[in-house]
């Protein structure tokens, strides 16, 4: 059964869950890991790996989090939203930027 946050789900977020689960599943393939040596190294149940591996977006960020370190990417996750390859929020912050610097005229210096 899918879940209600499954409908909820923008479609391009959709694909890229699901597009993660396929490149998941096709570490584990690549490194001869069984579904089972997979579950025993996350400590999760195998019906959760599974779900991993569809690209469930009901199953917890954790499970991801940790298929991706017990494939060797568990540095990946930290680099996703890097505020100096943020080129959105970099440009917002430049035009942010004031035109003009002035200095504000204390009683001392008149």
């Amino acid at each position: 059964m899918r879940s209600a946050l499954h409908d909820l789900l923008p479609p391009p977020t959709r694909r890229a869950l699901s597009k993660l689960g396929q490149d998941l599943a096709t570490a584990r393939r690549k490194r001869h890991f069984t579904v089972a040596m997979m579950v025993e190294r996350m400590g999760v149940a195998t019906n959760t790996y599974r779900r991993v591996e569809k690209g469930d977006p009901s199953v917890t960020m954790g499970a991801y989090a940790m298929a991706l370190f017990v494939l060797g990417f568990g540095h990946a996750l930290g680099d996703l939203i890097d505020p100096h390859r943020d080129d959105v929020g970099l440009q917002l912050e430049e035009a942010r930027l004031p035109k003009r610097i002035r200095v504000k005229k204390t009683p001392s210096s008149l």
